[in-house]
């Protein structure tokens, strides 16, 4: 059952953004922004702590899961160093997740050839 609520959910975030995409002017630039808000937004609130336990890896191969992490991150250093915590908790956790962007960003980017 696990698979089928990380497969809705999946679809269910895919399709708003696919709906928000064909409907209104916004970029996926400007999707993907949103889209990692609310995922720090719905972290604030508490319940995408519920979606992890309940769709697993659904929920966390999202870029709202971004917005958690980085939300999540820095409570977490704000309440074990306070004011700069903040900081540093979002840094340490979400610089495994960056560098790995780049480096598979810089891969692929030698490897493939845009086209004109």
């Amino acid at each position: 059952m696990n698979y089928v609520y990380a497969f809705l959910f999946s679809g269910i975030v895919c399709a708003l953004g696919q709906i928000i995409l064909d409907n209104t002017k916004l970029t996926p630039g400007h999707i993907t922004s949103l889209f990692t808000v609310a995922g720090a937004l719905l972290s604030f609130l508490g319940c995408y702590d519920y979606f992890v336990a309940q769709c697993g890896a659904g929920a966390t191969l999202l870029i709202s899961n971004f917005g958690h992490m980085l939300y999540s991150a820095a409570y977490q250093g704000y309440l074990e160093e306070g004011i700069l915590g903040i900081f540093s908790g979002m840094f340490t956790k979400s610089s495994l997740a960056i560098t790995a962007v780049i480096i598979f960003s810089f891969i692929f980017a030698i490897i493939f050839k845009p086209k004109d």
